[in-house]
């Protein structure tokens, strides 16, 4: 499945709306083919931009990959009107996602709104892809990639 992620109490700010981010978790293997995939904390941050240029603050984070719309930790807390999930693109919910389609229509049925922020995704270089390749494959020797 992957990972939910509480942030800031994004209830708080952005007048009660409850930002979700998600991103796909995507293997580091695919790093060279597709670096923004697999570079889950680009994609969260571009969703963390877009939050905050509509006033609002990123609540919880999803890093998930095929996951059900149907899946329990889509919904836990989510409240019609006051939540909303947002994605860096079309592209990462289908990653993401088992079925988008599935996802919005679930989304539309529970009253939840579903964003794409819409942004070119960055280009990355070698050093970048290394610099990512360093942050996911030493997680367990301390190294969070700052």
């Amino acid at each position: 499945m992957g990972e939910v992620r509480d942030t800031a109490s994004g209830a708080a700010a952005g007048r009660g709306v409850r930002v979700t981010a998600i991103a796909s978790l995507t293997p580091l293997e695919e790093l060279n083919d597709d670096p923004f995939l697999v570079d889950s904390r680009s994609q969260h941050a571009m969703c963390a931009r877009w939050a905050a240029e509509h006033g609002y603050v990123v609540a919880r984070e999803l890093l998930v990959g095929g996951l059900r719309a149907d899946h329990c930790a889509l919904w836990d807390g989510v409240r019609p009107g006051v939540d909303l999930f947002v994605a860096p693109s079309r592209r990462v919910l289908e990653r993401a996602m088992a079925s988008v389609e599935e996802f919005t229509a679930e989304c539309a049925r529970r009253g939840v709104r579903v964003e794409t922020v819409g942004q070119a995704e960055p280009s990355y270089d070698a050093q970048m892809k290394a610099h990512v390749h360093r942050r996911l494959s030493m997680p367990t020797a301390g190294y969070d990639g700052r």
